[in-house]
């Protein structure tokens, strides 16, 4: 018999491989101030370190013609487990991303932070301050479990703060063990030649692709819990957490007309006791870890893993790892994806705000000081700021006496008036994109808002203003703002071209489908106004625009995204 030729490792399998830890040369790279970048190697160990290394686009041309270097710079991500941070840590961070970034908070996602615009030398004092605000960056990127999101649910905040914990202990538990990342930026005591590090979960090669790990509150699937690697389901009776329905196997991205690749939604595994979660989160980290393909980073993510070992499979092997019996999963529904606006007394007698952040980009405009207003909230708020899975902040655990000086500020910068817009802005995301990420192919979060504006004028002409119609933009098919899951979602192809993609569920439990490739602004507007108008009118009681758009014809409905998802319509 012959013998099976072993397939050859991706590149990156390599750079783990032989970088000892995660430390590379990175710290020489840091010192080399002949250069604003870092070697590419290095480069793909910053991420792991919550760090992207990145250069402006938008002069990349100019400064090639006066042969200059690329305008290197760095962002870097910090973790928040669950979303939650004090008005301190909120200072702080405002505080740095004007001394060391571009003078914006980036609030993404994934309830993360993000600055923008940090030169290298400027990189390490950047994040030792991270740290001494009680905040991270490592395991922000790369390929290891990322920040762990959690409903924020200010108005179930009994539940909340267990689910709260659980995050906050899978993202302790699921932390790379090496010290390079305290020995690199935080002037850590390096380890003695005769000592070793050791990743007691993910081995010395770590995992074969980003993971990412949710926890959802039912009736709200903020979270998007079927995008996601990791989900937990809270199971609540009688007012008590009981448990957790467990999700394996989503995630959105895909690449341009290669059809071995596809957005997924994740598959239930079943119900576990409270007790267990830690315990299922390292058996199917580590599934992962011993199965995941390591030879095309493409084929890596754990949705593909799930696919060819079969749901059963993969079942029996976290139950066998984790020595945690696996039940039926127990019911629950799911209403919106989306946040609640506007003020909501929670049932500790504490008022939650929670604001539309467009796209996440805290900044301030000559006409809409919103930087400055929430840092001056920060500054005699007592309770705690939450970023929310959409991009969007919670002022949270407001007291009586200190609501009406808050709401002041808020409504003197204008913040509040924000909240006076159509329902598919407020249910928008966008990516960065342009000019800072490396993979766009177009623009997103500089572009939406104006395509929005325009799409605002055919709702008004079919009395749709006020309707909740979830709107995501991408500049890349990496789906970092869940594209996939929109009801209209849009897909960078080109400069100024998107594909557009129907048919998504309310309720985040479905994938969108491909209705046109590669349109421009004009285009986007004429195909969405005949479709929007006929909703309008023909729409049955309580139906959503994405279940229209399917029993209309418009797409069909992708129940399985490997053999569905590229089947023309």
């Amino acid at each position: 018999m012959a013998e099976t030729t072993a397939k050859k490792l991706s590149k990156n399998e390599t750079i783990k491989e032989n970088s000892n830890f995660l430390r590379g040369t990175i710290l020489e790279g840091l010192a080399d101030v002949s250069t604003g970048a870092l070697s590419d190697d290095d480069g793909q160990l910053t991420k792991f370190h919550g760090i992207y290394q990145q250069d402006d686009r938008d002069v990349r041309n100019e400064r090639r013609k006066q042969k200059l270097d690329k305008a290197y710079s760095f962002m870097a991500r910090v973790r928040v487990p669950g979303g939650v941070c004090t008005a301190q840590q909120w200072l702080e961070m405002d505080r740095i991303s004007d001394q060391f970034a571009n003078g914006t908070l980036k609030l993404t996602t994934r309830q993360a932070f993000q600055f923008h615009g940090i030169i290298k030398s400027n990189l390490k004092r950047s994040i030792k301050e991270i740290n001494d605000a009680c905040l991270d960056t490592i395991a922000a990127c790369g390929d290891v479990n990322r920040n762990v999101m959690c409903n924020p649910n200010p108005y179930q905040s009994a539940v909340h703060a267990e689910v709260q914990k659980l995050a906050e202990d899978i993202n302790t538990h699921l932390t790379p063990a090496t010290r390079a990342y305290h020995e690199i930026w935080l002037d850590g005591e390096k380890l003695e030649s005769s000592e070793e590090d050791v990743e007691p979960i993910y081995g010395k090669t770590y995992l074969p692709r980003k993971f990412k790990t949710v926890i959802a509150v039912p009736p709200s699937n903020d979270v998007d819990i079927y995008a996601h690697d990791l989900g937990y389901i809270a199971i609540v009776e009688d007012d008590k957490l009981i448990g957790y329905n467990v999700t394996v196997g989503g995630g959105m991205g895909m690449t341009h007309n290669n059809k071995v690749t596809y957005p997924r939604v994740a598959q239930m595994l079943g119900f576990i006791k409270t007790e267990d979660a830690i315990k299922i989160a390292e058996a199917v980290v580590t599934t992962q870890r011993d199965n995941g393909d390591r030879s095309d980073r493409k084929h890596a993510r754990l949705k593909y893993t799930v696919e060819d070992m079969g749901l059963d499979a993969f079942r029996a092997e976290v139950a066998k790892r984790s020595g945690v019996t696996i039940e039926e999963a127990r019911d629950f529904t799911f209403e919106h994806t989306g946040d609640r606006y506007g003020w909501v007394k929670g049932i500790d007698d504490k008022w939650h705000l929670t604001l539309f952040i467009q796209n996440g980009r805290v900044l301030d405009t000559a006409d809409f000081p919103m930087k400055t207003a929430l840092r001056e909230v920060a500054k005699i708020h007592t309770g705690d700021f939450r970023l929310s899975a959409n991009q969007n902040l919670v002022i949270g655990a407001i007291s009586e006496e200190s609501k009406p000086a808050i709401e002041k500020i808020l409504q003197e910068a204008g913040i509040m008036d924000r909240l006076n817009t159509s329902g598919l802005r407020l249910n928008s995301m966008a990516c960065v994109a342009l000019p800072t990420c490396g993979l766009a192919l177009a623009e997103s979060e500089r572009y939406l808002p104006d395509l929005i504006t325009d799409i605002e004028n055919i709702l008004d002409e079919a009395g749709l203003r006020e309707d909740e119609i979830v709107i995501r933009m991408t500049g890349c098919p990496n789906g970092c703002a869940r594209p996939f899951l929109a009801e209209i979602g849009f897909v960078g192809r080109s400069p100024g071209k998107y594909n557009l993609y129907l048919g998504a569920s309310f309720t985040g439990n479905r994938v969108n489908k491909l209705y046109r490739d590669s349109i421009t602004h004009q285009q986007v507007l004429d195909e969405l106004k005949p479709i929007l108008l006929r909703y309008a009118k023909e729409r049955k009681e309580g139906e959503k625009f994405g279940d229209f758009t399917i029993r209309a014809g418009y797409v069909k409905a992708v129940n399985d995204s490997k053999t569905e998802f590229w089947i023309e319509n």
